[in-house]
């Protein structure tokens, strides 16, 4: 199984997910021509992807679904709130109502011979989701979005060979920015999206021998940097209550505007 960030940040969101035989995206938040530049990095194209799953329906996730869904007719597979949120959105275009498959937290699909497992987020949209991936004996999961976590989030990325995980904003960096005062709350609120630090105190409780890489992702371009992210990160593994040091793994960013490194596992 490989997981590849395309694009990860508060300015666009896209994720690949597959096997030899299946090629998936979590969100298309990005251009059209942007997803097909980085699927080209990875010697895939629009034609070679068998369904986009749509995580929430906020533009950063759904920027470019309406183009690629119509020009490829790729199935959507989000929840049914979501989807009737995505089809109010002006900005993304009519997509037929054919191409969307609804899905659920904790039932598990097939595409081909990939398993998808949906999960809970806490975020402020209809109803959002992160997703886990399931291939033989190895696993990975994609989660970002999320305001805070709890022990059913642990519970569910428990065991991954790699996971995407949101480090969006660093407190002080936020709380003495230019952001309004109601967008400064909503981010920092349950619904809103996790710090560097809360971050890695989610990322010890989830640590384990044999995983293999952690992407730090959902970077906001304001309030946050891609080093800091890092170094904080780093800090809360090293220093929490785990048997584990952040040097023990593999530790990277996903870029806002490029694709990562191919991750196998």
């Amino acid at each position: 199984m490989r997981l590849c960030s395309i694009a990860s940040g508060s300015s666009g969101n896209c994720i690949y997910a597959g096997t030899d035989t299946t090629h998936v995206l979590v969100d298309a938040g990005i251009s059209g021509k942007r997803v097909e530049n980085g699927l080209n990095d990875i010697g895939l194209t629009g034609r070679d992807i068998d369904a986009i799953l749509i995580t929430h329906e906020h533009i950063d996730h759904i920027a470019g679904l309406g183009v690629l869904s119509r020009r490829y007719g790729i199935p959507i597979y989000t929840t049914e709130k979501t989807a009737d949120a995505i089809q109010e959105t002006k900005s993304v275009g009519k997509i037929p109502e054919e191409l969307f498959h609804p899905v659920c937290a904790e039932e598990a699909f097939t595409i081909k011979d990939l398993t998808v497992n949906p999960m809970h987020i806490s975020h402020d949209a209809a109803d959002p989701v992160g997703y886990r991936f399931s291939y033989g004996s190895s696993h990975a999961a994609v989660c970002t979005d999320l305001g805070t976590y709890n022990d059913y989030t642990v519970e569910c990325l428990k065991g991954m060979d790699v996971l995407l995980l949101e480090a969006n904003h660093d407190v002080n960096m936020l709380q003495v920015g230019k952001y309004p005062y109601y967008l400064k709350r909503r981010i920092l609120g349950d619904k809103g999206h996790l710090s560097n630090e809360t971050a890695g105190q989610l990322l010890c409780r989830l640590l384990h021998d044999n995983m293999k890489q952690i992407l730090l992702g959902h970077l906001s371009r304001e309030n946050n940097y891609e080093a800091l992210a890092y170094e904080t990160v780093c800090a809360e593994v090293t220093m929490g209550d785990n048997p584990y040091k952040a040097k023990d793994f593999r530790i990277d960013v996903a870029h806002r505007d490029t694709a990562s490194e191919v991750v196998e596992v």
